[in-house]
C-alpha cells in the first residue's frame, strides 16, 4: 500500500501545494483542517480517494491522534496572520505545534516537517515571531530529528503579500509603505513546498533550513516590482513608523469595539514589529542549495497573477500596442 502523509493546515496557501506534490509522488494524503468541507478542492490533487480532507483541531490530542493514525510522515503547515477567537498565536504556534510533535513521536511516525519562519526569536517584541520561536523549540524537544523549514515571505497566485500591494495601486496616485529599507527574500510557495516534500520523503537530512528566494529586495524594490507588473505609475511614500503605529492602534481599537466583527487584517502592531527587521537568510545557514532546489525569482512569476490589477486587466498590453499603431 502507498505511504501516508498527514498535512496539518493542508488546505492553506502552502499546505495545498505540499498536498499536491505529495499526491503527485504517489503518496496517500490526509489533509487535516478545521473545516474539511471547505477543503474538498484538495481531493482533485490525486486519484479518487488518494487525497482526503479530515477534521482536526490541533489543540486537541484525540483529534491529532486520529488525523495522524498510521501516517508515515507529518507536515505542519498551520499558520495564522492575526489571532482570532481561540486561534491565538500561542494556541496555534506553540501548543498546537507541540501536540503534533509529541504525539507523532509517541505514535512512531517516521518523519516530521515543521514550517516556521526566518528570524524567529523567543525574545522578539512581535508576539507572532516569539510564539513561532517557542513552537519551533517545542517541536525539537520532542522531535530532534525533525526537518524545520524557515521561509522568508511567501509569494504565489493566492498570496497575501504581492496581491495586497497590487490591490493598493487601485486606490490612488500614492502607494504608502512602511519600512521601505527593510530587506526581504520573497520565496516562491512551490519551492518551499518542494522542500517540505523532501523532508517528508526522507530526502532532506534533519535540521533547520532557511529558505529565501534568489533576490534580496527592500520593500521599496518590491513596490517597484508591483508597479511594473500592474503597469501603473504611483508615487511611493515611506511612512514613518510612528504614523503607521497610530493607524494600527486605531484599527486594533476598532476590532476590539466591534467584538471581532471587524478583523484587522490591514495593519497590526505585530506586523509593524516585523517590518523593523530584515527577513533574509542568515550567513552560513543551510538552505535550498543543500536540498538541491534552485529557487525561482518573484519577477519570473508575479506577472502571471498580478495582471488582473492592471487598469484594463489582461487587455492592458493590447491597448498599449493599439495606441502605438495609431501613433504611426
Amino acid at each position: 500500500m502507498a505511504k501516508l502523509v498527514t498535512i496539518f493546515g493542508g488546505s492553506g496557501f502552502l499546505g495545498r501545494q505540499v498536498a499536491r506534490l505529495m499526491a503527485k509522488q504517489g503518496w496517500r494524503v490526509r489533509v487535516a483542517v478545521r473545516r474539511p468541507d471547505e477543503a474538498l478542492f484538495t481531493r482533485t490533487y490525486g486519484n479518487v480517494g488518494q487525497v482526503q480532507p479530515v477534521l482536526c483541531n490541533i489543540r486537541d490530542d484525540l483529534s491529532v491522534r486520529a488525523a495522524m493514525a498510521e501516517a508515515d510522515a507529518v507536515v505542519n503547515c498551520v499558520n495564522i496572520l492575526t489571532p482570532k477567537g481561540k486561534s491565538t498565536f500561542k494556541a496555534v504556534f506553540e501548543d498546537g505545534a507541540e501536540n503534533i510533535a509529541r504525539l507523532s513521536a509517541e505514535m512512531g511516525v517516521a518523519r516530521m516537517v515543521h514550517v516556521s519562519g526566518i528570524g524567529v526569536d523567543p525574545d522578539s517584541s512581535s508576539p507572532y515571531v516569539a510564539a513561532k520561536a517557542r513552537g519551533e523549540a517545542a517541536v525539537l524537544r520532542h522531535r530532534p530529528d525533525a526537518v524545520i523549514l524557515r521561509p522568508s515571505v511567501l509569494f504565489g497566485p493566492d498570496d497575501t503579500f504581492y496581491n495586497r500591494f497590487a490591490a493598493m495601486t487601485r486606490l490612488g496616485p500614492v502607494l504608502p509603505i512602511v519600512g521601505g529599507k527593510v530587506r526581504m527574500q520573497p520565496v516562491f510557495v512551490d519551492d518551499v513546498a518542494r522542500a517540505a516534500v523532501k523532508g517528508a520523503t526522507g530526502e532532506a537530512a534533519p535540521g533547520i533550513y532557511e529558505l529565501g528566494g534568489p533576490d534580496v529586495l527592500t520593500m521599496k524594490d518590491i513596490m517597484g516590482q508591483v508597479l511594473k507588473a500592474t503597469m501603473r505609475r504611483r508615487g511611493i511614500i515611506n511612512m514613518p513608523f510612528w504614523v503607521a503605529g497610530l493607524g494600527a492602534r486605531v484599527l486594533g481599537l476598532l476590532q476590539f469595539l466591534t467584538g471581532g466583527l471587524f478583523t484587522n487584517s490591514i495593519l497590526t502592531r505585530d506586523q509593524l514589529a516585523l517590518l523593523r527587521h530584515d527577513n533574509v537568510v542568515s550567513p552560513g545557514a543551510r538552505g535550498f542549495a543543500d536540498l538541491g532546489i534552485q529557487p525561482i525569482a518573484a519577477d519570473a512569476v508575479i506577472e502571471q497573477y498580478l495582471w488582473r490589477f492592471r487598469p484594463s486587466g489582461q487587455y492592458e498590453a493590447i491597448k498599449k500596442s493599439a495606441k502605438n499603431l495609431r501613433a504611426h
